[in-house]
């Protein structure tokens, strides 16, 4: 193995001791050894894996890998071996990867029959939260996938917004964007995975209550090429023509708190619960459940806070 680097950036070396260490791994295979010698475990040890004995991240949060991004990572790693070792778990007599998917699938295009890793004992909470957190810092996900993401951490690791924006060194109010983007119609949800609108574009979207007018800006933003404030000017103009319109006048502009409401609520309702504010404040919540065991299930809760 090739002299130690320091290292460059952080990643999980904000929640794992000893990661500050990088190791370049020429491709070339070595003699056989013993399986303790290939594999140590101590947290700071670099071991070196076979690749057949290694597997894909189950909890991964990315989900679409760039072809040609991954061949040029490969003709890399061919030329120059590995820079950053991959982060593993043991499971049964297999690795399993928590982070470093993108390395692992480009060195098995470079033909090498063994890669760098770190061995770290973690449970599968653990390991989800770590290969989130580790993707969210340090790999280009897109937006739908950090959504994603963080609903996982939400539902799996039962993490509040709170505990999450400490964990991935965000902002409450990011993390909050980023699960309204879940609440868009599908066919916005894949033109943001797809890159054809942004972030920006998004939050101009998400400004209109209604899926049809959702659908019908984002239309246009493709159509016309809209930019980021021209599309927010639209939403303006759609708004100002509702308010216009007395049947149908209400601000969009909602309080923090309801988002928190919609968050407690809407996870029995699976996410069907709507809100209307006029200017003053007064307004209406609508919930909408698909069958008696949603409503059965959200009473229990509320009966169960009140025997506390």
């Amino acid at each position: 193995m090739a002299t130690k680097r320091s290292a460059l950036g952080k990643g999980l070396s904000a929640l794992i001791p000893g990661m500050g260490e990088m190791a370049n791994t020429e491709s070339t295979p070595k003699k056989e050894t013993s399986l303790k010698e290939k594999i140590d475990t101590t947290p700071a040890s670099i071991s070196e894996l076979p690749i057949d004995q290694i597997v894909p991240n189950p909890y991964q949060p990315r989900t679409n890998f760039d072809e040609t991004a991954l061949l040029e990572l490969s003709d890399s790693i061919r030329r120059l071996g590995i820079i950053q070792p991959i982060t593993v778990r043991k499971v049964g007599d297999r690795y399993q990867i928590i982070s470093g998917e993108r390395r692992y699938k480009a060195s098995i295009l470079a033909g090498l029959k063994r890669v760098p890793a770190y061995v770290r004992d973690t449970d599968d909470n653990g390991m989800l939260q770590m290969a989130i957190v580790e993707n969210i810092q340090r790999e280009d996900l897109d937006a739908i996938e950090v959504a994603l993401s963080f609903q996982r951490l939400i539902d799996e690791c039962k993490l509040t917004q709170e505990s999450m924006a400490e964990t991935v060194g965000k902002k409450r109010t990011t993390i909050t964007n980023y699960l309204r983007l879940l609440k868009l119609p599908a066919e916005i949800q894949v033109c943001i995975r797809d890159k054809e609108i942004t972030m920006g574009h998004a939050k101009a979207i998400l400004s209109l209550t209604k899926p049809e007018a959702q659908k019908n800006l984002c239309e246009q933003i493709l159509k016309k090429g809209l930019s980021v404030r021209q599309a927010e000017a639209k939403a303006r103009q759609l708004l100002k023509e509702k308010e216009e319109n007395p049947r149908q006048k209400e601000t969009e502009n909602i309080p923090e708190s309801y988002y928190r409401v919609a968050e407690i609520v809407g996870k029995y309702f699976d996410n069907n619960i709507r809100f209307k504010r006029n200017e003053k404040g007064k307004g209406s919540i609508t919930i909408n459940f698909k069958n008696d065991s949603e409503v059965e299930s959200f009473l229990r809760a509320i009966e169960n806070i009140n025997n506390q």
